[in-house]
């Protein structure tokens, strides 16, 4: 780097030299489940990452190589250890990801469960599973989060799943909730921030997810069997929203990842 520009433009040119030199973990639970939207986000600042489909029995690498986790959704449930032994492991460096290294955590959908069982909190199912186009609203507390504090109070999201957080682990802080599930998006400590709902939506993830079999038979089981077009046809209308929501969330995640 020359001389003269660093000097001249430090903050900026800190800035970039440190987003750069940042290399970011993602666990996969299955293909279609990735960062979506987000990529684009991490494209743009040049940062690096590396997926590991743990359903296809890939390694979890050495955790300290790394400097933030985001683990994503996927269709099967937390407690499935016996169909998918790998969740035992995957909880077990979560657990030292948050409480051991410290180190930045954001959690998706079923990443929001694992975050919850990992630190010795609950799931249990949802009871009636919450799928559609829903919106959810943030709690008192996080205004003062340096996550959401600035995010919109009413988010519109994609909503698709069975379980949810019965019970948050001890001294999380829950920042959005709704009438069908309390526990919509917490923090753990000062680096882990989780969300059960979607706002990383792209174009074709409805359409990606609608053709694996779980999650096609709980959109029927729940909305009967003409609910997809309605579905895609609210999330298509709602893609705009999603987007700023999902820069939104990225750029304040980074910055507190950052510590600035």
């Amino acid at each position: 780097m020359e001389p003269f520009l660093f000097y001249a433009y430090p903050k900026l040119l800190r800035e970039l030299w440190g987003r750069c030199s940042v290399k970011l973990l993602v666990f996969q639970h299955i293909e279609c489940e990735h960062p979506a939207s987000l990529r684009n986000y991490l494209k743009e600042d040049g940062i690096e990452w590396d997926a590991v489909e743990l359903d296809e029995g890939e390694p979890i690498p050495e955790l300290e190589a790394y400097d933030m986790l985001w683990v994503m959704g996927g269709p099967m449930d937390v407690w499935d250890v016996v169909e998918y032994p790998w969740l035992i492991a995957e909880k077990a460096a979560i657990q030292k990801w948050v409480t051991e290294l410290n180190k930045p955590y954001l959690g998706l959908c079923l990443g929001h469960q694992l975050l919850a069982d990992a630190l010795g909190g609950t799931c249990g199912p949802a009871r009636p599973p919450e799928i559609g186009i829903k919106e959810v609203e943030l709690t008192a507390a996080a205004a003062s989060d340096p996550v959401f504090g600035s995010l919109a109070k009413t988010q519109k999201c994609l909503q698709w799943h069975g379980v949810e957080v019965a019970q948050e682990p001890e001294g999380a802080v829950v920042l959005a909730s709704s009438p069908e599930c309390r526990v919509q998006a917490m923090r753990v400590g000062d680096r882990a921030w989780s969300t059960q709902y979607h706002v990383e939506v792209e174009p074709d993830t409805i359409t990606n997810w609608g053709a694996i079999p779980e999650y096609a038979a709980a959109l029927e089981q729940s909305l009967g069997k003409d609910a997809y077009p309605k579905i895609k046809a609210e999330g298509d209308a709602a893609m705009a929203e999603f987007g700023q929501s999902s820069r939104q969330l990225y750029e304040n995640f980074m910055k507190a990842a950052r510590g600035n």
